[in-house]
């Protein structure tokens, strides 16, 4: 038996097929077979039950499966033991929300090159859900994105928050003097949709301002958000840091008679299952370099 028969059958175990599983270790499809087919041989039994579409583990493959995690994760902290700076290798893919793609995370994934120079890494960005779909379905190592998790099999740690200004332009506001929140009822919101994190946050300003919007334009691209803002085709909030710099450009203006929105939270989250010491590093890295005023190219 070695590390790499068990990292192919933890992999192939909790990963949503095969084919992820092989993505993960940076090997074929055919070659996370052969680990597994040479760890079943040791142990004269089988592991996975592959007569159905999708290959299941046997009774004794689930039973073991709680053993090679064990034994995986002894041997990172052997490793870490070994020497003071563990150096991680192989491949670490990550998501990231929209906004964390476009401010700080170049300088993450460089605090991550700095310590671990022979990890390769692989991020990938998109609305929240969607990126938690990746994690829980073992396509990501850990995610960052705005609230705590809901989902039972992911834990979450807040690593920091984004506060948000409301803004409109000239041209949406028409000929009004100062814009208070009970005229919002008389003009379009512009915000991201029903599955993004800061929804909870609006929902929550709209009841303890008793307001609602007379009509809502919604996109689930921040950048897409801003665009329509800026184009006078409704008013809307935006991170402040983003906010501040296009009223500084005189494309937006301050609503600021607007109540402040709650900052989003926004969390590293990780499986439940997934107690490698590594999580641990890179939740370290994330919290060091998070900065959601980092400059963005886009806007």
């Amino acid at each position: 038996m070695t590390l790499k028969q068990l990292e192919a059958f933890y992999w192939a175990a909790i990963c949503k097929n095969f084919a992820v599983a092989a993505n993960r270790l940076n090997i074929s499809v055919s070659s996370l077979s052969k680990r597994i087919g040479e760890l079943e041989t040791s142990l004269g039994a089988q592991l996975f039950n592959r007569s159905a579409r999708t290959a299941t583990l046997t009774p004794l493959g689930d039973h073991l499966l709680p053993h090679a995690k064990e034994l995986l994760r002894g041997a990172d902290l052997f490793m870490q033991q070994a020497g003071t700076h563990l150096n991680y290798s192989g491949r670490c893919c990550f998501g990231v929300g929209e906004l964390t793609s476009w401010t700080w995370m170049p300088q993450f994934i460089e605090a991550i090159q700095r310590d671990h120079p022979d990890l390769r890494v692989e991020p990938f960005a998109d609305v929240g859900h969607l990126v938690e779909d990746k994690l829980e379905e073992g396509e990501l190592d850990f995610a960052i994105i705005g609230g705590p998790s809901s989902r039972p099999a992911i834990a979450s740690s807040t690593i920091g928050q984004v506060e948000f200004s409301w803004v409109g332009t000239r041209r949406a506001l028409g000929r009004r003097g100062p814009t208070l929140p009970a005229q919002l009822s008389e003009l379009t919101l512009v915000t991201l949709p029903h599955n993004s994190g800061v929804i909870r946050i609006l929902d929550e300003w709209l009841t303890q301002n008793r307001l609602a919007p007379g009509r809502t334009l919604s996109c689930n691209s921040w950048g897409a958000v801003a665009g329509i803002i800026r184009q006078g085709l409704g008013v809307g909030f935006l991170p402040s840091a983003w906010a501040q710099l296009l009223c500084q450009r005189g494309e937006m203006v301050l609503l600021a008679e607007f109540p402040p929105l709650a900052p989003l939270q926004y969390c590293f989250e990780w499986r439940r299952d997934d107690t490698r010491p590594m999580l641990e590093s890179m939740r370290k890295l994330a919290v060091e370099t998070v900065d959601f005023h980092a400059p963005s190219c886009m806007i």
